[in-house]
Protein backbone atom coordinates (compact mmCIF):
# COMPACT_ATOMS: atom_id res chain seq x y z
CA UNK A 1 0.00 0.00 0.00
CA UNK A 2 2.84 2.27 0.87
CA UNK A 3 4.04 1.79 -2.99
CA UNK A 4 0.85 2.32 -4.29
CA UNK A 5 -0.43 5.42 -2.43
CA UNK A 6 3.20 7.17 -2.56
CA UNK A 7 6.76 6.64 -4.60
CA UNK A 8 7.88 3.02 -5.09
CA UNK A 9 10.12 2.34 -2.52
CA UNK A 10 11.43 -1.20 -0.37
CA UNK A 11 9.92 -0.77 2.70
CA UNK A 12 11.01 -2.97 5.52
CA UNK A 13 9.22 -3.29 8.96
CA UNK A 14 11.67 -3.96 11.95
CA UNK A 15 9.35 -6.48 13.30
CA UNK A 16 6.64 -9.03 12.27
CA UNK A 17 3.88 -6.65 14.37
CA UNK A 18 3.63 -3.97 12.75
CA UNK A 19 0.91 -1.66 11.74
CA UNK A 20 0.25 1.67 9.79
CA UNK A 21 -2.04 4.66 8.49
CA UNK A 22 -2.06 6.43 5.81
CA UNK A 23 -4.49 9.24 4.96
CA UNK A 24 -3.54 10.85 1.73
CA UNK A 25 -5.51 13.60 -0.16
CA UNK A 26 -4.48 15.97 -2.60
CA UNK A 27 -5.58 19.92 -4.11
CA UNK A 28 -4.79 19.79 -8.01
CA UNK A 29 -0.69 18.43 -8.59
CA UNK A 30 0.16 19.11 -4.48
CA UNK A 31 -0.46 15.85 -2.42
CA UNK A 32 -0.59 15.43 1.54
CA UNK A 33 0.06 11.97 3.19
CA UNK A 34 -0.49 11.77 6.64
CA UNK A 35 2.01 8.50 7.85
CA UNK A 36 1.96 6.57 11.22
CA UNK A 37 3.51 3.44 11.52
CA UNK A 38 6.09 1.38 13.51
CA UNK A 39 9.97 1.21 13.03
CA UNK A 40 11.08 0.78 9.64
CA UNK A 41 13.47 0.99 7.01
CA UNK A 42 12.47 2.82 3.70
CA UNK A 43 14.71 2.82 0.44
CA UNK A 44 14.11 4.40 -3.07
CA UNK A 45 16.93 2.66 -5.21
CA UNK A 46 18.24 3.48 -8.52
CA UNK A 47 16.17 0.50 -10.23
CA UNK A 48 12.98 1.54 -8.52
CA UNK A 49 13.40 5.20 -9.95
CA UNK A 50 13.96 3.89 -13.23
CA UNK A 51 10.81 2.08 -13.00
CA UNK A 52 8.50 4.80 -11.85
CA UNK A 53 7.40 8.24 -12.95
CA UNK A 54 7.12 10.16 -10.28
CA UNK A 55 8.70 13.71 -9.73
CA UNK A 56 8.60 15.09 -7.03
CA UNK A 57 10.14 17.24 -3.96
CA UNK A 58 9.16 15.84 -0.98
CA UNK A 59 8.66 17.41 2.31
CA UNK A 60 8.82 15.44 5.53
CA UNK A 61 7.29 17.08 8.87
CA UNK A 62 8.00 15.02 11.49
CA UNK A 63 4.90 14.99 13.79
CA UNK A 64 5.80 12.62 16.64
CA UNK A 65 9.54 10.21 16.91
CA UNK A 66 12.48 10.47 15.22
CA UNK A 67 13.66 9.58 11.74
CA UNK A 68 16.78 9.83 9.76
CA UNK A 69 17.07 10.82 6.11
CA UNK A 70 19.81 10.17 3.77
CA UNK A 71 20.57 11.51 0.13
CA UNK A 72 23.24 13.04 -1.89
CA UNK A 73 25.79 12.26 0.59
CA UNK A 74 23.83 14.40 3.70
CA UNK A 75 22.12 13.00 7.15
CA UNK A 76 19.25 14.32 8.30
CA UNK A 77 18.42 13.90 11.76
CA UNK A 78 14.29 15.03 12.19
CA UNK A 79 12.65 15.42 15.48
CA UNK A 80 9.31 16.37 16.74
CA UNK A 81 8.61 19.48 14.29
CA UNK A 82 11.49 19.85 11.97
CA UNK A 83 11.80 18.76 8.33
CA UNK A 84 13.35 18.35 5.40
CA UNK A 85 13.51 17.98 1.59
CA UNK A 86 13.99 14.45 -0.56
CA UNK A 87 13.93 14.38 -4.52
CA UNK A 88 12.27 11.26 -5.70
CA UNK A 89 14.16 11.15 -8.85
CA UNK A 90 17.47 10.17 -6.77
CA UNK A 91 18.63 7.19 -4.25
CA UNK A 92 17.38 7.89 -1.06
CA UNK A 93 16.75 6.11 2.27
CA UNK A 94 14.95 6.73 4.99
CA UNK A 95 14.99 5.00 8.96
CA UNK A 96 12.40 4.71 11.75
CA UNK A 97 13.86 3.45 14.47
CA UNK A 98 10.46 3.37 16.82
CA UNK A 99 7.03 4.49 15.96
CA UNK A 100 6.33 7.70 14.38
CA UNK A 101 4.18 9.99 12.54
CA UNK A 102 4.73 12.10 9.61
CA UNK A 103 3.34 14.66 7.20
CA UNK A 104 4.97 14.44 3.60
CA UNK A 105 4.03 17.38 1.40
CA UNK A 106 4.54 16.47 -2.31
CA UNK A 107 5.23 18.81 -4.51
CA UNK A 108 6.02 18.57 -8.61
CA UNK A 109 9.63 19.54 -9.02
CA UNK A 110 8.65 20.98 -12.02
CA UNK A 111 7.27 23.58 -9.13
CA UNK A 112 10.34 24.29 -7.80
CA UNK A 113 13.80 25.62 -8.46
CA UNK A 114 15.70 22.01 -9.25
CA UNK A 115 18.71 23.87 -8.31
CA UNK A 116 17.76 25.13 -4.90
CA UNK A 117 16.36 21.79 -4.04
CA UNK A 118 19.63 19.39 -4.78
CA UNK A 119 21.21 21.65 -2.92
CA UNK A 120 18.84 21.18 -0.06
CA UNK A 121 17.71 17.46 0.33
CA UNK A 122 18.68 16.03 3.46
CA UNK A 123 19.05 19.42 5.21
CA UNK A 124 17.25 19.46 8.21
CA UNK A 125 15.44 22.53 9.30
CA UNK A 126 14.88 22.67 13.50
CA UNK A 127 11.88 23.16 15.20
CA UNK A 128 12.62 26.57 15.78
CA UNK A 129 12.70 29.67 13.62
CA UNK A 130 11.25 30.21 10.04
CA UNK A 131 11.69 26.43 9.44
CA UNK A 132 8.78 25.75 11.93
CA UNK A 133 6.40 28.95 10.81
CA UNK A 134 6.28 27.12 7.38
CA UNK A 135 5.84 23.44 8.60
CA UNK A 136 2.45 24.60 10.83
CA UNK A 137 1.02 26.20 8.16
CA UNK A 138 1.50 23.14 5.67
CA UNK A 139 0.17 20.57 8.62
CA UNK A 140 -2.54 23.48 9.33
CA UNK A 141 -3.69 22.97 5.55
CA UNK A 142 -4.06 19.00 6.42
CA UNK A 143 -5.83 19.24 9.65
CA UNK A 144 -7.96 21.66 7.63
CA UNK A 145 -8.79 19.42 5.38
CA UNK A 146 -10.46 17.26 7.78
CA UNK A 147 -13.77 19.48 8.58
CA UNK A 148 -13.78 21.87 5.30
CA UNK A 149 -11.76 20.61 2.59
CA UNK A 150 -12.90 23.34 0.18
CA UNK A 151 -11.43 25.90 1.90
CA UNK A 152 -8.18 25.55 1.80
CA UNK A 153 -7.91 24.99 -2.26
CA UNK A 154 -7.28 28.82 -2.36
CA UNK A 155 -3.99 28.39 -0.10
CA UNK A 156 -1.96 25.47 -1.46
CA UNK A 157 -1.05 28.31 -3.92
CA UNK A 158 0.60 29.53 -0.94
CA UNK A 159 2.32 26.49 0.52
CA UNK A 160 4.28 26.21 -2.58
CA UNK A 161 5.74 28.91 -2.37
CA UNK A 162 6.33 28.83 1.20
CA UNK A 163 8.14 25.24 0.27
CA UNK A 164 9.94 27.33 -1.96
CA UNK A 165 11.62 29.86 0.96
CA UNK A 166 11.87 26.70 2.85
CA UNK A 167 14.03 25.09 0.49
CA UNK A 168 16.41 28.22 0.18
CA UNK A 169 16.32 28.40 3.89
CA UNK A 170 17.57 24.64 3.57
CA UNK A 171 20.09 25.71 0.88
CA UNK A 172 21.28 28.62 2.52
CA UNK A 173 23.97 26.66 4.69
CA UNK A 174 25.38 25.21 1.61
CA UNK A 175 25.36 27.71 -0.93
CA UNK A 176 26.52 31.62 -1.31
CA UNK A 177 23.94 34.50 -1.29
CA UNK A 178 22.25 34.72 -4.49
CA UNK A 179 23.24 36.76 -6.95
CA UNK A 180 21.13 39.75 -8.91
CA UNK A 181 21.14 37.41 -11.99
CA UNK A 182 20.19 34.08 -9.83
CA UNK A 183 17.44 36.42 -7.92
CA UNK A 184 16.14 37.67 -11.93
CA UNK A 185 15.84 34.05 -13.05
CA UNK A 186 13.44 33.23 -10.03
CA UNK A 187 11.21 35.87 -11.16
CA UNK A 188 10.92 34.93 -14.33
CA UNK A 189 10.88 31.50 -13.73
CA UNK A 190 7.30 32.59 -11.03
CA UNK A 191 6.07 34.45 -13.57
CA UNK A 192 5.70 32.30 -16.78
CA UNK A 193 4.64 29.49 -14.31
CA UNK A 194 1.54 32.11 -13.21
CA UNK A 195 1.12 32.44 -16.63
CA UNK A 196 2.01 29.35 -18.82
CA UNK A 197 -1.53 29.32 -20.43
CA UNK A 198 -1.56 32.79 -21.76
CA UNK A 199 -0.90 31.87 -25.63
CA UNK A 200 0.26 35.64 -26.24
CA UNK A 201 2.84 35.44 -23.17
CA UNK A 202 6.28 36.53 -24.62
CA UNK A 203 9.49 38.18 -23.13
CA UNK A 204 7.99 41.88 -23.14
CA UNK A 205 5.45 40.49 -21.49
CA UNK A 206 7.63 39.04 -18.75
CA UNK A 207 9.83 41.23 -18.71
CA UNK A 208 7.37 44.23 -17.89
CA UNK A 209 5.75 41.85 -15.43
CA UNK A 210 9.06 41.12 -13.21
CA UNK A 211 10.27 45.10 -13.87
CA UNK A 212 13.53 44.40 -15.61
CA UNK A 213 14.73 45.33 -19.26
CA UNK A 214 15.22 43.04 -22.13
CA UNK A 215 18.55 42.79 -22.18
CA UNK A 216 18.54 42.01 -18.25
CA UNK A 217 16.49 38.98 -19.04
CA UNK A 218 18.41 37.39 -21.50
CA UNK A 219 21.75 37.88 -19.65
CA UNK A 220 20.58 36.56 -16.30
CA UNK A 221 19.11 33.30 -18.49
CA UNK A 222 22.31 33.22 -20.09
CA UNK A 223 24.50 33.23 -17.11
CA UNK A 224 22.74 29.92 -16.31
CA UNK A 225 22.83 28.25 -19.34
CA UNK A 226 19.24 28.55 -20.14
CA UNK A 227 16.91 30.54 -22.78
CA UNK A 228 13.89 32.22 -22.67
CA UNK A 229 12.13 30.16 -25.42
CA UNK A 230 13.16 26.80 -23.38
CA UNK A 231 12.44 27.93 -20.24
CA UNK A 232 8.69 28.98 -21.95
CA UNK A 233 8.31 25.65 -23.65
CA UNK A 234 9.31 23.71 -20.60
CA UNK A 235 6.52 25.80 -18.54
CA UNK A 236 3.98 24.69 -20.98
CA UNK A 237 4.94 21.00 -21.53
CA UNK A 238 4.88 21.04 -17.83
CA UNK A 239 1.45 22.09 -18.10
CA UNK A 240 0.53 19.36 -20.56
CA UNK A 241 1.93 16.75 -18.52
CA UNK A 242 -0.36 17.78 -15.56
CA UNK A 243 -3.32 18.07 -17.53
CA UNK A 244 -2.84 14.59 -19.38
CA UNK A 245 -2.68 13.16 -15.53
CA UNK A 246 -5.45 15.11 -13.91
CA UNK A 247 -7.84 15.03 -17.68
CA UNK A 248 -6.88 11.87 -19.08
CA UNK A 249 -9.82 12.34 -21.57
CA UNK A 250 -9.84 15.53 -22.50
CA UNK A 251 -9.11 15.96 -26.20
CA UNK A 252 -5.03 16.63 -26.94
CA UNK A 253 -6.37 19.84 -29.30
CA UNK A 254 -8.14 21.02 -26.01
CA UNK A 255 -5.17 20.65 -24.10
CA UNK A 256 -2.91 22.16 -26.10
CA UNK A 257 -5.09 25.32 -25.93
CA UNK A 258 -4.89 25.39 -22.33
CA UNK A 259 -1.27 25.20 -22.17
CA UNK A 260 -0.95 28.62 -24.10
CA UNK A 261 0.07 26.82 -27.14
CA UNK A 262 -1.12 28.03 -30.45
CA UNK A 263 -2.46 24.29 -32.12
CA UNK A 264 -1.77 20.72 -31.32
CA UNK A 265 1.17 20.16 -33.75
CA UNK A 266 3.00 23.31 -31.86
CA UNK A 267 2.22 21.31 -28.53
CA UNK A 268 3.56 18.32 -30.36
CA UNK A 269 6.88 19.50 -31.72
CA UNK A 270 7.51 21.09 -27.94
CA UNK A 271 6.93 18.09 -26.30
CA UNK A 272 8.70 15.83 -27.79
CA UNK A 273 11.91 18.25 -27.60
CA UNK A 274 11.33 18.34 -24.18
CA UNK A 275 10.28 14.82 -23.00
CA UNK A 276 11.70 12.44 -26.25
CA UNK A 277 7.53 10.92 -26.71
CA UNK A 278 4.86 12.14 -27.83
CA UNK A 279 1.89 13.46 -25.70
CA UNK A 280 -0.20 10.69 -26.85
CA UNK A 281 2.40 8.01 -25.94
CA UNK A 282 3.20 10.38 -22.32
CA UNK A 283 -0.63 9.39 -21.57
CA UNK A 284 -0.75 5.46 -22.95
CA UNK A 285 2.19 5.20 -20.83
CA UNK A 286 0.39 6.73 -18.02
CA UNK A 287 -2.66 4.31 -18.19
CA UNK A 288 0.30 1.39 -17.73
CA UNK A 289 1.37 2.36 -14.44
CA UNK A 290 0.68 -0.14 -11.78
CA UNK A 291 -1.38 1.65 -9.35
CA UNK A 292 -3.31 3.18 -11.60
CA UNK A 293 -6.65 1.15 -10.71
CA UNK A 294 -6.21 2.02 -6.57
CA UNK A 295 -9.06 2.96 -5.32
CA UNK A 296 -9.37 6.32 -3.30
CA UNK A 297 -8.22 6.12 0.32
CA UNK A 298 -8.95 8.27 3.18
CA UNK A 299 -9.15 11.63 1.42
CA UNK A 300 -8.66 10.43 -2.42
CA UNK A 301 -5.43 8.37 -3.96
CA UNK A 302 -5.74 9.91 -7.37
CA UNK A 303 -4.54 7.68 -10.15
CA UNK A 304 -1.33 8.96 -11.40
CA UNK A 305 -0.11 11.27 -8.82
CA UNK A 306 1.61 9.29 -5.63
CA UNK A 307 3.10 11.00 -3.35
CA UNK A 308 6.17 10.02 -0.89
CA UNK A 309 7.40 8.51 2.51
Amino acid sequence: MVCRALVEVAARPASDEFSGRIEHFAVDEVGFSLISAGAQGVERTRRLIARSREEYALVNIQLAGRSRAVQDGRVAVLAEGSMTFIDSTRPYSLTFDDAFSQLIVQIPRSSLPLRTLAEATAVELGPTGPGRIIADFLTGLERQHRTEPAAIAALVPHAVSLVDCALSLAAKTRTPEPSNAALTRERVRRFIQRHTQEPDLDVDMVAAGCGVSRRTLFRSLAADGDSFTSLLRDARVAEVQRQLRTAPNRPLSAVARQCGFAGEAQMYRAFRTATGTTPAAYRAALDRVPWSGVADQVGGVRRGAPGGV
